[in-house]
């Protein structure tokens, strides 16, 4: 017998709980909305925030003399000339009072003769990332975000193991979501004045990835399917360095990355030469080649059989002495001994792995999407980054736009003649029908399913493509989509259901993966991270942002000039 649905009623929905979320969410209380705050997995402890380890991009001066034009200057010249230049304008010109409420709050950004420090990433022309510690950036801030909406904002009620089925969209307007409650099984329809997505990225799409679980893309599904273009999704930023061999157990994969530009680690083919070089960058002891060049270095030695062992390449501190690994490393000096690692003795492997999403929804400055009432922040919103994300932007992004998502939404609220919006059956008929399936079998083996799309991922539209590549990809994905089918398997119980989960799990998947192929297919172009084999020169006619959008079923994917466009609020 199918649940009743549990009905919640709100002013603002923020779906997503890692910076992005948590700022929206605390932004839109103090703009005086009440807000339900939901996630799938536990507030505040998904998604990539509380994962990232390394530095915020920010133009302080306290150190340096700097200005947030300058951060404009080095984010437009990394993005490769897509970057919508009012969303970059906002992410760097906004970032300096983001960094500073944090610093309020008590985040702890690390310190200098009383002036938060910072250091310099690939890309920025002076030292400019803020960070808390070089491997606990993310968790800090996640934590100080957590602690202020515990200390100040009763108005923020918070959801964890909600996965949203899909938004629910009336007369043109979001009016909130159908949602499924992992714990219970109920359904559950939150009606809102105003929706946020931040969702974060798409990255477990892909075998190895950076990111937790649950960033496969929802966002952008639920965008597409309620009418909200996106933009840019052939955009997949690998990052060069993450760890491949040997063995580290209880460490991020990217922990690399802060210790390689204040150390100068050295890149090695398999022969134990520095190539850089051969690519557009001499490095000379310095980190300074970007993400999209460095991957592109590493993946055409070792297609040319000077790869290390496992199929990537060597990175190396052995110039440096034990005791200046011992100050710029810590007590991760020791975590690596665990894992057998010292050194001074021995390179590691590293190779490219997933790491973020330039593309996304589309959105204007106040994180408008072209759904009314539905609002957008962190990396679910493409263009800011263009086609190559800077370095230290992330944490930047989630936070600079979380804060405009918020208000935008809570100025929504104030704005809406009704005291709540009620949401009529026939909007959410679809998505209950959805959890409530009965009488169906228990399906297809659906973690093999994912399993596979990883490997189709990974195999075929991975850093470097090619139109034969990119095809077989398509031709596997549809086998895929007929074999999950129309509707989940039969309920097999109320406590997580994980085979019904990763049934709605696979139903996002596979529609952004079609998404990121069928962008990848159409740009005949290299440029920043989207790398054509075939077509391996960057053209000025490619200079546009591809659009896709959600018509009967399909996707419909269209270029148009490089220019913001005029979005509904």
């Amino acid at each position: 017998m199918a649940a009743a649905p549990i009905n919640i009623d709100t002013d603002v929905l923020v779906i997503g709980s890692g910076a992005a979320g948590m700022y929206a969410a605390i932004e839109a209380a103090r703009g005086g909305a009440s807000v339900l705050l939901a996630d799938r997995s536990l507030i505040g402890r998904g998604g990539a925030t509380v994962m990232a380890q390394m530095t915020v991009a920010v133009a302080l001066g306290e150190e340096t003399p700097d200005d947030w034009r300058h951060h404009f200057d080095d984010t437009i010249a990394a993005g490769r000339g897509l970057c919508d230049e009012e969303l970059s304008r906002l992410l760097c010109e906004a970032a300096p009072d983001c960094i500073r409420e944090l610093d309020r709050w008590g985040v702890g950004w690390a310190r200098k003769d009383g002036h938060i420090t910072a250091t310099q990433a690939p890309g920025h022309d002076r030292p400019r990332c803020v960070y808390v510690d070089f491997i606990n950036t993310g968790p800090a801030v996640s934590k100080t975000l957590r602690a202020e909406i515990a200390r100040h904002h009763k108005s923020i009620r918070k959801a964890g193991d909600l996965c949203v089925v899909d938004l629910v969209v009336s007369d043109g307007e979001a009016r909130g979501a159908v949602c499924w409650h992992l714990t219970s099984g109920a359904p559950v329809i939150v009606a809102a004045k105003a929706t946020v997505l931040a969702t974060g990225g798409l990255t477990r799409l892909f075998r190895r990835n950076s990111a937790s679980a649950n960033m496969g893309g929802d966002g952008y599904a639920l965008a597409l399917r309620a009418g909200a273009p996106l933009i840019d999704m052939e955009f997949v930023q690998f990052f060069p360095i993450g760890h491949l061999a040997p063995r580290l157990i209880g460490m991020d994969p990217i922990m690399w990355d802060p210790f390689r530009y204040k150390l100068g680690g050295r890149l090695l083919n398999g022969r134990m030469e520095e190539f850089t070089s051969a690519y557009g960058s001499d490095e000379d002891g310095k980190y300074v080649l970007t993400r999209d060049l460095a991957t592109y270095a590493i993946l055409e030695e070792v297609k040319a059989g000077r790869g290390s062992p496992h199929g990537g390449a060597y990175l190396s501190f052995e110039h440096c002495s034990r005791e200046t690994l011992r100050a710029a490393f810590g007590p991760v000096i020791d975590r690596l001994a665990a894992n057998a690692i010292d050194l001074t003795r021995m390179p590691v492997e590293v190779a490219p792995i997933a790491h973020y999403h330039m593309g996304g929804v589309k959105a204007n400055v106040r994180m408008a999407t072209g759904v009314p009432g539905l609002f957008v922040a962190g990396e679910v919103v493409g263009g800011a980054n263009g086609a190559n994300r800077l370095s230290g932007n992330a944490i930047t992004e989630a936070l600079v736009f979380g804060r405009s998502a918020g208000a935008s939404a809570a100025t929504r609220v104030k704005r809406s003649a009704q005291s709540k919006h009620q949401i009529r059956p026939s909007d959410s008929a679809a998505a209950l029908d959805l959890i409530n399936t009965e009488g169906f079998s228990r399906g297809p083996n659906t973690a093999a399913m994912i399993a596979q799309l990883q490997a189709i991922m990974t195999d075929d539209v991975g850093p470097l493509r090619t139109a034969q590549t990119l095809t077989h990809a398509m031709a596997q994905i549809d086998v895929l989509d007929d074999e999950l089918g129309e509707r989940p398997p039969t309920r097999a119980g109320n406590n997580f259901d994980l085979q019904r989960l990763e049934w709605f799990d696979l139903r996002n998947m596979l529609v952004v993966a079609r998404a990121v192929v069928q962008s990848a297919l159409r740009r005949t172009e290299s440029r920043g991270a989207h790398q054509r084999e075939d077509f391996s020169t960057t053209l000025p006619e490619w200079q546009v942002h591809q659009t896709v959008r959600w018509r009967d079923g399909r996707l419909q994917i269209s270029a148009a000039p490089q220019a913001a466009a005029v979005l509904a609020s």
